[in-house]
């Protein structure tokens, strides 16, 4: 969409407020609301001024003053405001014109110019399979004196004994019993439905929706392949959509990984390739899965460098209590055709050239989006680039269920990092194929850990009360 049309669109539409948005480094997204008759040209050209100290990551108090840049391609009308609400996505920019090093938006912009100049392929697409679960009620405190959470859901499993639904309907979603069932064990085929038409109204095309594996209500919904930083965009628009629209059923929406105990957690698997103009580059019939040459070094460098990358893709300590065996987490880093027991899948059924692909199943969707897909493709392209063989690193293929394998075998498979220091202590170890071209710079990643390792240590130093229950009466 050109400004005119955004103009255009304003006018068209009534619309009182136009919304500029921008995303931090945790993922989240920020916005600053303009009536819409102070919007013109020129808005597009001098952007608007925010305060970087405010948001944590970025700058200091003594360098605040930063811009957004609006991209009038991200335009859509916001469905849930009261007054006619516009939603553009912005990148960052210095008050001198700029584009600043920490936005992680501008970082996948120079991840795809990397790309391009690197001679691989003119595009790379990505399609993230992002699980959530929506609640009926959750509740949570971390004080001095207490520690708790609580979350509920109509459909759980917990509830089978419910005695306030007029006698219990019964109908409840076993543990790991949730894979496609219909109603009335699903009872979300409604609220995922209107989630999906509003996805629509956005832009975003849909695929598919369903009730996921866990009890308690988690969900997944599909949306076309993009390229990267407009995959990236399309997920905020995605997560901004499901929350609220959860929100105005009454329900709440969360996609952290690991909300409840005892049950599959949620991943956000991310399909992903490269191509030449029309001319897909992962297939090649008669390889293995039908994958070419560099598909598989692609898969090379994002398995060598899988430790590393995971700090980017997993980024929360949440992340670890998913990544786990035994609840159909990809925590084995080795691929394998159709495998979801591997950390890299390649799809195999219904798949044509164009539809060739890998999948990295570990991320979560608490990563946010610019810096994890960048992230891949940096990794993917630097296993092309040193012509990484994954086979002769020992990471595959591997078609077995690996949880079912001898204690032996299992043994010589190399496993994700089992914390998020871990992963960290990873990244400050293996790095350097995220700056080339620049893409990441030494100093975001520098900041980045030191951002993560606060969260980490927030998490370490608090009383757990399941400590309650292990050490009390010793």
């Amino acid at each position: 969409m050109s400004v005119e049309k955004v103009l255009q669109t304003i006018k068209e539409n009534n619309i009182e407020w136009v919304d500029f948005r921008f995303v931090d480094l945790g993922g989240r997204a920020h916005h600053i609301a303009l009536p819409a008759d102070a919007v013109d040209e020129e808005t597009f050209v001098n952007g608007v001024a925010f305060d970087g100290s405010s948001i944590a990551g970025f700058r200091g108090i003594e360098e605040s003053d930063m811009v957004m840049m609006p991209d009038p391609s991200t335009t859509y009308v916001d469905p849930f405001t009261a007054h006619p609400t516009l939603n553009i996505m912005c990148d960052i920019f210095t008050p001198d014109g700029e584009r600043y090093e920490r936005d992680p938006r501008g970082i996948a912009v120079k991840a795809e110019e990397y790309l391009q100049k690197s001679g691989v392929g003119t595009a790379a697409f990505f399609a993230p399979e992002s699980e959530f679960f929506i609640f009926d009620d959750v509740r949570y405190e971390s004080g001095m004196n207490s520690s708790s959470y609580f979350v509920d859901s109509e459909e759980a499993v917990w509830n089978s004994n419910r005695k306030d639904e007029g006698g219990n309907l019964g109908f409840k979603v076993g543990i790991k019993g949730g894979y496609v069932p219909v109603a009335p064990v699903d009872t979300q085929q409604d609220i995922r439905s209107e989630m999906c038409r509003l996805l629509a109204e956005a832009g975003l095309v849909i695929e598919r929706h369903h009730h996921e594996v866990a009890t308690a209500g988690q969900a997944e919904i599909n949306f076309r392949f993009d390229t990267l930083k407009k995959t990236a965009d399309n997920l905020l628009t995605y997560k901004y959509i499901v929350q609220n629209t959860a929100r105005q059923y009454g329900k709440v929406a969360t996609f952290m990984p690991k909300p409840i105990f005892g049950d599959n957690g949620s991943g956000m698997h991310v399909h992903q390739s490269i191509f030449n103009g029309d001319s897909p580059l992962f297939y090649e019939k008669g390889g293995y899965a039908n994958l070419s040459e560099m598909a598989l070094n692609y898969i090379g460098g994002i398995l060598y460098h899988a430790p590393a990358l995971i700090a980017l893709t997993n980024p929360s300590t949440n992340s670890f209590k998913r990544l786990v065996p035994g609840y159909e987490a990809p925590v084995n880093l080795v691929f394998s055709k159709g495998n979801r027991s591997a950390a890299v899948r390649i799809p195999v059924a219904a798949v044509t050239p164009k539809g060739c692909r890998i999948e990295f199943r570990t991320p979560d969707t608490t990563a946010n989006p610019y810096l994890a897909f960048s992230a891949m493709l940096l990794a993917g392209l630097d296993g092309i680039k040193k012509k990484i063989n994954p086979v002769e690193l020992g990471y595959g293929p591997l078609d077995k269920n690996i949880y079912e394998l001898p204690n032996e075998e299992k043994a010589k498979i190399r496993s994700v990092p089992g914390s998020l220091n871990e992963a960290l202590d990873a990244l400050e170890a293996d790095y350097e194929f995220l700056t080339e071209g620049g893409v990441f710079t030494k100093d975001f990643i520098d900041n980045y850990i030191e951002l993560k390792r606060g969260e980490a240590q927030a998490v370490a130093i608090r009383v757990h009360p399941h400590e309650y229950s292990l050490y009390f009466d010793v």
